[in-house]
């Protein structure tokens, strides 16, 4: 029996769905790729430590991610702090 126009309707939206998904699971998966390359990277290097820690201060606004990155940016202050120091 052929499907109904609505049954077509219904598995195309699903498979949509399906597709966004994966989508959204990639774009989260690169993010996390990035940011543990650019953080790691910092960490290294006081300069962009420095650089990273002044980015992160003025871009993260909302008080949750402020306190969640709190020790990040702490760390990269050390990190910066060693510049000064050699």
């Amino acid at each position: 029996m052929a499907r109904s126009i609505d049954q077509q309707i219904a598995e195309t939206q699903a498979k949509l769905a399906r597709l966004k998904e994966r989508q959204k699971a990639s774009e989260t998966r690169r993010k996390i790729i990035v940011g543990s390359v650019v953080i790691s990277n910092a960490l290294k290097e006081p300069e962009k430590a420095r650089a990273l820690a002044a980015l992160l201060r003025r871009a993260v606004t909302r008080e949750v991610d402020q306190k969640e990155l709190a020790g990040l940016i702490e760390e990269l202050d050390q990190t910066a702090e060693k510049a000064g120091r050699s």
